[in-house]
């Protein structure tokens, strides 16, 4: 069992950069894959950023290049970092936790947190 609660979101310029941010608790996420995910008003959940718990990262090509998963297990903490922000990037990302190797399918995560709003304006 793991708590997660995300922070981070905000509205801004195009172009521009966030942080977001993964705190666990009631347990350690050192044994999990960590991931984030975001939705988009219309569309479905899209999985954007992927470490495993070696600290190796997967992107989608929609996001590889502008997109930044880490982890510092010391403070149960993921972060993604996100540059070149675009309008397209507005959205409510969530973080999610798998005990298992699911890839970016979000039906493998079975913890997830109640996700931080990500607004881009043009």
């Amino acid at each position: 069992q793991v708590q997660l609660v995300e922070s981070g979101g905000d509205s801004v310029q195009s172009g521009g950069s966030l942080s977001l941010s993964c705190v666990a608790s009631g347990n350690t996420i050192s044994s999990f894959y960590m991931a984030w995910f975001r939705l988009a008003p219309g569309k479905e959940r899209e999985g954007v950023a992927l470490i495993e718990r070696n600290g190796r990262d997967y992107y989608p090509d929609s996001v590889k290049g502008r997109f930044s998963i880490s982890r510092d297990n010391a403070k149960n903490t993921v972060y993604l970092q996100i540059h070149s922000l675009k309008p397209e990037d507005t959205a409510m990302y969530f973080c999610a936790a798998s005990k298992m190797f699911y890839g970016l399918r979000e039906d493998g995560y079975n913890y997830w947190g109640q996700g931080t709003q990500v607004t881009v304006s043009s």
